[in-house]
């Protein structure tokens, strides 16, 4: 698993989220400690991700039924 930063952020079941520009995958830690990259996200999307007022509601909006994802770790 490649070096993504994560930012805490405050969410019912969202832990953290981290880009990576470069690679345009999207990395989401929930509560469950369980982290899930999404694939071809623009970084757009990461950045209203981490300014939506409820980032669990903007990612099953969003993106989650948008970009492919696969489990990691």
């Amino acid at each position: 698993m490649s070096e993504i930063e994560m930012i805490p952020v405050v969410s019912s079941n969202v832990e953290s989220i981290g880009y990576d520009e470069g690679t345009q995958i999207l990395r989401i830690k929930f509560l469950t400690g369980a982290i899930y990259e999404y694939k071809n996200v623009p970084i757009m999307e990461f950045e209203q991700l981490k300014n939506a007022s409820s980032v669990g509601s903007y990612l099953n909006r969003n993106i989650a039924k948008n970009y492919p994802y696969e489990k990691a770790g």
